[in-house]
């Protein structure tokens, strides 16, 4: 049996103009966690928001008793320079800090944010910082990128530099609102054949139209932006969503 079902409304689709109250709302209409975009403007083309804003919501949401539990900010990385910014998210309230592995193969391994360094990091390294800055650690794919450049990593005997969760992205990174790309759910299903415990999330597109394909697939966790945050009843639509998955578990 794969793991339960763990709706994660990114809150990119929520209203910016009361978005402590749209977090708090969202998790008592039934989410269990909350999928925190950042972008940088370099890794991708667009640009959200950073660690202040993390900071201001976090007291709006109650923070999870257990690991992978409800109200777990899950910040999606989708930034250039991913090992600068651990410190950063870790204080301003996240749980789940996750990185692309396209940004840990080509970045460095500076610290923070003014700092400058040489060396580079690894996804291995990023994983194993992670965990010792007591967050939990996940793995981003975009869709050009071939989910077997994941074995090495999940393979690792050493434990502290093996994710929490891979999430495979299921659009291409970088605005909301697209379109749901089903050539990507192979890599799910190869993931939860050889990995069938892992939280396995996928990003981009999900709704009620596409939920069951997705959970078809072997995934869990589910990133819904606009299918949730413009739902004339989010409750509705999170059971559903949750219902899908748990029916094929």
């Amino acid at each position: 049996m794969s793991p339960p079902a763990i709706i994660a409304p990114s809150i990119l689709s929520a209203d910016f103009a009361a978005l402590g109250k749209a977090c708090s709302d969202t998790i008592n209409q039934g989410a269990s966690w909350l999928h925190i975009d950042i972008m940088d403007g370099h890794f991708v083309p667009n640009m959200t928001f950073g660690a202040p804003v993390v900071t201001k919501i976090r007291p709006h949401v109650k923070r999870p008793s257990i690991a992978h539990g409800v109200g777990t900010f899950d910040c999606h990385m989708m930034i250039a320079e991913p090992k600068k910014w651990v410190k950063d998210f870790q204080k301003a309230g996240c749980d789940l800090y996750c990185f692309h592995y396209e940004a840990a193969v080509i970045s460095t391994a500076a610290e923070n944010p003014a700092d400058h360094s040489d060396s580079k990091t690894s996804p291995k390294e990023m994983i194993r910082y992670v965990h010792e800055q007591k967050m939990l650690a996940g793995i981003a794919i975009k869709p050009d990128t071939p989910v077997d450049v994941l074995w090495d990593i999940l393979d690792n005997s050493n434990k502290d530099e093996v994710p929490d969760m891979v999430l495979v992205m299921t659009v291409h990174p970088g605005f909301g609102g697209q379109k749901f790309m089903a050539s990507e759910l192979p890599k799910v299903q190869a993931l939860r054949k050889r990995y069938p415990n892992l939280n396995i999330e996928v990003d981009g597109g999900l709704s009620e139209a596409t939920i069951d394909e997705a959970a078809e697939a072997g995934a869990n966790v589910i990133v819904a932006g606009s299918a949730v945050f413009g739902a004339k009843d989010p409750t509705d639509v999170i059971t559903k969503l949750r219902n899908a998955v748990e029916s094929r578990r």
